[in-house]
């Protein structure tokens, strides 16, 4: 059981992990294709710098939700673990 649990958090974390390279590539991508437009339409205003710094903004707070926040809380555990025991206490 000890090694399941493991294997399933391991398993979010790397979903979480790709979940941010996916949201970082098309951070990059899209934020190319801006620039680009931006200085083809319209070279003498710079608009492409807004949402540049609001989206870099939000994948900022997404790598710290992946990266930095990652674990669980101690407090979050302890409210599991103590439902497991209350559960199997109900079927007993």
């Amino acid at each position: 059981m000890e090694n399941q649990e493991a294997y399933e958090r391991a398993k979010h974390r790397v979903a979480a992990k790709l979940g941010f390279y996916v949201h970082l590539s098309i951070y990059i991508a899209v934020n190319i294709l801006l620039v680009i437009v931006n200085l083809s339409a319209s070279p003498e205003y710079l608009w492409f710098r807004w949402p540049i710094l609001g989206w870099g903004i939000g994948l900022f707070f997404h790598a710290l939700g992946v990266f930095v926040f990652s674990g669980r809380s101690t407090i979050t555990e302890q409210m599991i673990e103590k439902e497991i025991r209350n559960e199997a206490s109900e079927k007993h």
